[in-house]
């Protein structure tokens, strides 16, 4: 019996900042990716807000202003065009994309929502990868924990800094690493 045959994969880090914790009621204000092991290969666009919905606390920390995005953010087809683009720029004609996140929970749901909603479709399919698990199931550690020392091994001297697509590429930088650990 022949090993089965699964086509390569081009993991995408992907990060996203929005106006609140859900899709649809809140808006995704900011999105950054980049191809994991190749960090220069990277995106980032700012999108107008599709309600007006916020939580005070995620636009003070995304350092995003809803009226400015109103004004001047790409409108939410325009950017899940241009981000599928890009994908498929970065993406060899034989692999397929690996969406990449931590957590990825919070920053699947929104893109997904976002290419479904504007697009009807996602190039990442319906899976991708969640750093935080991928680590637990790597080393053993409980699942609570893995934070803590994702922190202290990986993140102590580099600061997230909520700009989409420089977290996304910590995060690519984060994952590169546990790939050859």
């Amino acid at each position: 019996m022949s090993p089965e045959r699964y086509p390569a994969e081009t993991f995408i880090s992907v990060d996203i900042e929005a106006s609140g914790p859900i899709p649809g009621e809140y808006s995704m204000l900011a999105l950054g990716a980049c191809v994991v092991g190749n960090p220069q290969e990277n995106f980032y666009i700012e999108l107008k807000p599709i309600t007006r919905n916020f939580i005070t606390e995620a636009i003070t920390v995304a350092k995003l202003n809803l009226d400015e995005l109103e004004q001047h953010g790409v409108e939410p087809t325009t950017a899940m065009l241009e981000f599928e683009k890009w994908i498929a720029h970065v993406t060899p004609p034989d692999h397929l994309p690996v969406f990449v996140a931590y957590p990825l929970a919070f920053d699947w749901m929104f893109v997904a929502y976002y290419f479904h909603r504007f697009l009807q479709r996602n190039p990442f399919g319906i899976s991708g990868v969640d750093i935080k698990s991928f680590y637990a199931g790597m080393t053993g550690k409980p699942f609570v924990s893995v934070g803590n020392h994702l922190k202290t091994e990986f993140f102590a001297n580099v600061p997230l800094t909520h700009n989409a697509r420089e977290d996304a590429i910590v995060q690519a930088e984060l994952f590169a690493r546990l790939l050859k650990s």
